[in-house]
Formats: C-alpha cells, structure tokens, sequence
C-alpha cells in the first residue's frame, strides 16, 4: 500500500469511530506495556473504542507515525484528533481530563 493509501485508511478509521487506539497487539492481547497501559486505562472507564493493531501490517506501523506525525505507538483519537501517547494519556487520566473526553465522544 502506498503511503497515500494508508493515509486515506487511517483518515477513514478514525473519522468513523469515535475513539481509536492504534497500539501494538489488540485490546484483549496488547503486545506491549505501554499500549497495555492505554488499553487498561480505558477499559477501566468503559469506553468502548476501536483498537488497531498495528504489527499486523507494517505499511499501517509505519503510516500511522507519519499521519499523526508522532513517534511512537500507541496513539489515541477521539472524534477524529490524536489526543497522544501513553505518556499523555496517563497523565490526563490521572488528573481527571480524559474520563470526561471520553465518555462525552461516546455518548451519543
């Protein structure tokens, strides 16, 4: 797939879930710590979400870090905009902001 492809996969993705995490492994097996972390995090706020496992397909590895033009995996979005990383994540998990984001972009 050419990284115009994966682009326009990811765009698409991401625009018809409301929440998406793309990390290594899936939701019931994350392959990795930190998308572990993520992925526990928001099972423990109920947030039903999209997972993509991205050591699946190299070409969506790859492709999702110059979508989003960060680094690293895992990436969380929500209503269609990266919101970050596991750092971030955490971080906004432990002062209280992204329980509200969360369950507001899946409320309706």
């Amino acid at each position: 797939m050419s990284e115009q492809a994966v682009h326009d996969w990811i765009r698409k993705t991401v625009a018809s879930n409301d929440v998406v995490l793309f990390m290594k492994g899936n939701k019931a097996a994350p392959m990795c710590g930190f998308s572990a972390q993520v992925a526990h995090i928001l099972g423990h706020l109920g947030v039903g979400y999209k997972d993509v496992n991205v050591l699946e397909d190299m070409s969506i590895r790859e492709g999702i870090k110059s979508f989003s033009n960060w680094p690293t995996v895992p990436q969380l979005y929500v209503k269609g905009k990266l919101v970050g990383g596991s750092d971030i994540l955490v971080e906004m998990f432990e002062n209280g902001e992204l329980a509200p984001m969360v369950k507001e972009a899946t409320a309706s």
